[in-house]
């Protein structure tokens, strides 16, 4: 299944897309895409529908975040050995985890702001992995069984405040419109392999990152295994897996994003987002 919501921000419907492509309000069946619809009962319960049977949605809607409530944001930084090496950075031996500001998530084709004072603000494509049932110290085997679906992520950086201005890489990637998700939800049973997706993004036409999860250092399943070490998670948290090569950081000279650019994302099975930056 493809899930999603749609509507203003704050009071986004939930939906989903049925077998020739028409949005299918799933409102009053369920309150939400929220930790309830994400167990495994309630993808079963979905999926049990009959979508040409829901109303379809009709007219100019806006697409929004395809979760109603994330409540953690775990990142994997340096996950391809590409975007490592463009950044100058070791490649590492276990997965760098850091966490982004749920404040941060906003819609697949939302404006993207630039924080007062940016100077550095960088694109990032990601596979993004969305939790459906509690997980703690899974094996990487058993990880599988806790993944709802996935998203498409842009895990967007102004590099001054990650890299310059002290603590943790979140500082850099937590502002407001900082993490666009969608535009569907996509349950684990559609993506046949998610170690097999293409990712692409363009800044202004241009071809920018072109990537395969394949080259991934961690796969999905060892990722959530390793998070879940130390950490539980809950139907609703949101991994993110990392980006491949060709982020404005790695360019020579480094080039970045400015009021006015407009970016284009897709990863296969998952769509596509399309941005305008915003200067401040």
């Amino acid at each position: 299944m493809k899930l999603l919501r749609y509507g203003p921000i704050g009071s986004e419907r939930p939906a989903l897309v049925d077998p020739t492509g028409e949005i299918r309000a799933l409102s009053p069946i369920v309150k939400d895409i929220d930790n309830d619809v994400l167990s495994p009962e309630g993808l079963r319960f979905l999926s049990a529908l009959d979508p040409f049977k829901l109303p379809k949605v009709s007219g100019t809607y806006r697409i929004g975040s395809p979760i109603a409530s994330v409540r953690e944001i775990i990142a994997i930084g340096l996950n391809y050995r590409d975007h490592a090496e463009e950044a100058n950075l070791p490649i590492p031996t276990e997965p760098v985890v850091f966490s982004k500001s749920t404040s941060s998530i906003s819609g697949p084709n939302d404006n993207i702001s630039l924080p007062p004072g940016a100077v550095s603000t960088d694109w990032e494509i990601e596979l993004g992995i969305i939790i459906g049932s509690v997980t703690s110290r899974v094996s990487e085997v058993e990880a599988w069984s806790s993944i709802a679906g996935y998203t498409m992520v842009n895990d967007v950086s102004e590099r001054d405040w990650q890299m310059k201005r002290g603590g943790q890489w979140g500082k850099g990637k937590s502002f407001d419109t900082f993490t666009p998700l969608g535009p569907w939800l996509v349950t684990a049973d559609e993506i046949n392999s998610s170690q097999s997706l293409e990712l692409m993004l363009d800044v202004n036409g241009q071809r920018r990152q072109h990537g395969q999860t394949a080259h991934m250092i961690f796969p999905v399943n060892v990722i959530v295994s390793y998070v879940s070490q130390f950490m539980t998670l809950r139907p609703g948290d949101l991994i993110i897996t990392g980006t491949p090569a060709g982020v404005g950081l790695g360019m020579k000279p480094p080039v970045y994003l400015a009021h006015g650019d407009e970016i284009s994302m897709s990863i296969t099975g998952l769509g596509e987002q399309h941005h305008r930056v915003l200067g401040t």
